[in-house]
C-alpha cells in the first residue's frame, strides 16, 4: 500500500513556482515562501544570489510579472479574498514596494504592457463606477496614474501595442456581444458565440486583431481580423476550442497555438520554431506550457505538468536548443508514488459523448472502490490532465477519483457548451449521475460508498447531489457552492454586470424564470436531504456570498440533518492561505474516511 502523502505537501505552499525570466535574460524571478507566506524572489539565472524582494506576511502573492522596463516587478494582492485587487510595483534593487492603486473597495486589473512603452502599464480601475473599469496609464518610475479612457460599457478593453485603449468587447442584455474598434463594430457575436470569444492581441502595425471565436464554426478558432475585412482563420479544430496562442513579442506573428484535447497539444505555425518545440518536448514527459521569454527571445521559461509527479520548470536556451532544470514545485512529492490520471469517455443517457479522467489508487485492485465524484467549478471551465493535488490526495487515501466534463463545460466547442443552457440541476447533473453509473457498471466503484465533492459550481453540484439524488451518494462536500439560484443571481459582483446576460441566458432570468430558478435550487429540496454534508465557506467571497451557505445550513439545522459548517473569516472564493487550506483538507479527509472508509492521515 502506497505511503500516505502528508497534506502539507499536497495543499501547503509550493517550494517554488512560476519562474519568469527578466527582459535582460540574466535574472529570474519566482515565487517561494518566506515564513510560510508566498513572496517574489529574484536570483541570477544561474541560480546564484536568490533573495526575496517582496514582504507579504498575510495571504501570499500568486500573480506577478516583470515589467517591460526590466527594472520593476508588478504583482496583485487583495484583502482577505475580497478580489478588490491592488497593483503593487516593486524595485528589486532598492526593495521599494509601492501600492500603485491605494483605493478602498476598488478592483484593479492589468490591461496591458508593451515593449514599445516599457515604462508604463495600462490598468483598469472601477473607481468611479463599480460596474465598469476605466483605463488608467501608470508610470512605473513615478507612480503617476492618469485616466486615459472612460469605459463606455465594455466588459474587456482592446489595448494596442502603444498601450492605447482602442475599443473593447461589449456584452448585451440578450446575451449577444460585439468587438468594437475605434468606434465601429469589428465583429458581431450572437449569444451562442459571445461567451467563448476573446481577444489575444493586435498585429504589429496595430491594424488588425487576433481573436479566438467560434463565429461561423462550432469550436473557437484563432482568427486575424481587420476592419472591413473577412476573418482569416489561422488555426482551428472541429471539436476543441483554441486554449492559448503564443505571439512573437516584436513581429506579433502567431508562433504556436495550443489545444486542450485529452492532453495539451501544440500546433507550431512558425516553422522556424518547430525544432525548439521538439527540443522542449524532449526535456520532460509531461505536457509543456510556456511561461515567459527575455527580450532577445533566446531564453524561455517552460513548465511541465504530469499526472504522476511534481510540476517541473526549465529554462530553455534557444541558441543552444538545450534546457536547464530549474526546480520542481514540490520536491517532496518525488518521494511518493503518485497515481496516473486516465482519460475516459462514455455516452450520457441521451447519447451525448462525455469525457473526463479517472484517478485510481496507485496500488491494489481496481474494483469495488470507495469513490469520490470530484466536480469542477465554473461551470464554464473544464478538468484537464496533469498534476491535480485533490485527485492525488483522494487516490492516495484509497478512493477512485472521478472527474467528468459534463455538458456546459468549456473547451469542447459551443454545441457542447450550449447544451448546458438552463440545465443546472437537470441534464448537467444527470451527466454526473451517468458518470457514477459508468464506473459502477465497470465494477470500479462500490455503489454504496460514493461521495460527491466540489467547489463553486462543484459545490452547487454537491448540494444538488445531496438534495436531488440523495440515494446515489453517501455524503457530500460543498465548498463555496450556491444553494439558492435566485439569491445567487441577485448578488453577482457589480464588475460582472456585463456578464449578467450570460447568467440569465444560461441559468435563468430572475424575473421570468423565478420558479425554474427555485426548482433548480438545492435549498428548495432541503427536506429531501438524507446524507451528511460538509460545507465550507469564505466569509469574504464576492462571487458566492456567505449567505448561500448560511441558507442551506439553517435549513439543515431546522431539519436535524447531520452536517459540519466551516467558515474562514479571512478567505474568499476558495482557500488560499495554507493554514486554512490544510485545516479544511484535514476536516474533509476525516469526513470522507468516516462515511466512505478511506484512509486518513494521523
Amino acid at each position: 500500500m502506497a505511503d500516505l502523502i502528508p497534506r502539507r505537501i499536497l495543499f501547503g505552499n509550493p517550494d517554488k513556482g512560476s519562474p519568469e525570466v527578466a527582459p535582460d535574460g540574466r535574472r529570474l524571478a519566482h515565487l517561494a515562501p518566506v515564513s510560510d507566506v508566498l513572496n517574489v524572489w529574484v536570483e541570477d539565472l544561474s541560480g546564484e544570489g536568490a533573495r526575496p524582494v517582496t514582504s507579504d506576511t498575510d495571504r501570499g502573492i500568486r500573480t506577478y510579472r516583470w515589467a517591460e522596463d526590466g527594472r520593476h516587478l508588478i504583482y496583485l494582492q487583495d484583502s482577505g479574498g475580497d478580489e478588490n485587487w491592488r497593483v503593487h510595483v516593486v524595485d528589486p534593487e532598492t526593495g521599494d514596494d509601492r501600492d500603485a492603486t491605494p483605493f478602498e473597495g476598488v478592483q484593479a486589473r492589468v490591461l496591458g504592457v508593451s515593449r514599445r512603452r516599457p515604462g508604463h502599464v495600462l490598468l483598469g480601475l472601477n473607481k468611479d463606477d463599480p460596474t465598469l473599469h476605466d483605463a488608467y496609464l501608470l508610470e512605473l518610475a513615478t507612480g503617476t496614474l492618469e485616466r486615459v479612457a472612460e469605459n463606455p460599457g465594455y466588459y474587456d478593453w482592446l489595448v494596442d501595442n502603444e498601450l492605447r485603449p482602442r475599443g473593447g468587447m461589449r456584452m448585451r442584455d440578450d446575451g449577444s456581444g460585439a468587438f468594437e474598434l475605434d468606434g465601429s463594430t469589428l465583429l458581431e457575436l450572437d449569444p451562442d458565440d459571445a461567451i467563448s470569444s476573446r481577444a489575444i492581441g493586435f498585429t504589429a502595425d496595430d491594424a488588425a486583431l487576433y481573436l479566438v471565436t467560434p463565429a461561423d464554426a462550432n469550436a473557437a478558432g484563432l482568427v486575424r481580423l481587420a476592419p472591413g475585412a473577412t476573418p482569416e482563420t489561422l488555426a482551428d479544430d472541429p471539436t476543441y476550442d483554441v486554449a492559448s496562442a503564443e505571439l512573437h513579442p516584436v513581429s506579433r506573428e502567431v508562433e504556436i497555438v495550443s489545444f486542450l484535447r485529452a492532453r495539451l497539444e501544440h500546433e507550431v505555425l512558425d516553422p522556424a520554431l518547430a525544432p525548439d518545440v521538439e527540443a522542449i518536448a524532449e526535456l520532460h514527459p509531461g505536457d509543456a506550457f510556456f511561461i515567459s521569454r527575455d527580450h532577445a527571445d533566446r531564453v524561455w521559461t517552460v513548465g511541465f505538468t504530469a499526472d504522476d509527479g511534481p510540476i517541473a520548470y526549465y529554462a530553455f536556451d534557444r541558441g543552444e536548443r538545450s534546457g536547464r532544470f530549474l526546480f520542481n514545485h514540490h520536491d517532496d512529492l518525488a518521494r511518493f508514488r503518485l497515481a496516473a490520471m486516465e482519460p475516459f469517455a462514455f455516452a450520457a443517457r441521451d447519447g451525448l459523448e462525455l469525457n473526463g479522467y479517472l484517478t485510481f489508487p496507485p496500488d491494489g485492485p481496481r474494483a469495488g472502490l470507495p469513490t469520490v465524484l470530484y466536480v469542477h467549478g465554473g461551470p464554464w471551465a473544464r478538468d484537464t490532465w496533469g498534476y491535480d493535488a485533490t485527485a492525488q490526495w483522494l487516490a492516495n487515501r484509497g478512493y477512485l477519483c472521478v472527474q467528468v466534463n459534463y455538458r456546459g463545460s468549456s473547451g469542447y466547442g459551443k454545441a457542447f457548451l450550449n447544451a448546458g443552457d438552463r440545465e443546472w440541476g437537470r441534464k448537467m447533473h444527470r451527466d454526473l449521475i451517468d458518470a457514477v453509473e459508468h464506473v459502477v457498471s465497470r465494477g470500479y466503484a462500490e455503489r454504496s460508498r460514493i461521495g460527491i465533492y466540489g467547489g463553486s459550481y462543484g459545490g452547487y453540484a454537491a448540494l444538488a447531489g445531496a438534495s436531488f439524488t440523495p440515494d446515489v451518494f453517501r455524503c457530500a462536500v460543498d465548498i463555496v457552492g450556491p444553494s439558492n439560484l435566485r439569491t445567487l443571481l441577485e448578488t453577482i459582483p457589480p464588475y460582472w454586470k456585463q456578464l449578467v446576460s450570460q447568467f440569465h441566458r444560461r441559468v435563468g432570468h430572475p424575473e421570468t424564470d423565478r420558479e425554474l430558478l427555485w426548482e433548480r435550487s438545492p435549498l428548495s429540496r432541503a427536506g429531501d436531504i438524507r446524507i451528511p454534508l460538509l460545507i465550507a465557506q469564505g466569509a469574504n467571497d464576492p462571487r458566492v456570498k456567505m449567505s448561500e451557505s448560511d441558507q442551506i445550513v439553517e435549513a439543515l439545522r431546522e431539519r436535524g440533518i447531520p452536517h459540519t459548517y466551516l467558515v474562514y473569516p479571512d478567505e474568499g472564493h476558495g482557500f488560499k492561505k495554507p493554514e486554512n487550506a490544510m485545516a479544511f483538507q484535514a476536516e474533509a479527509e476525516r469526513f470522507l474516511s468516516e462515511h466512505l472508509g478511506g484512509r486518513c492521515e494521523p
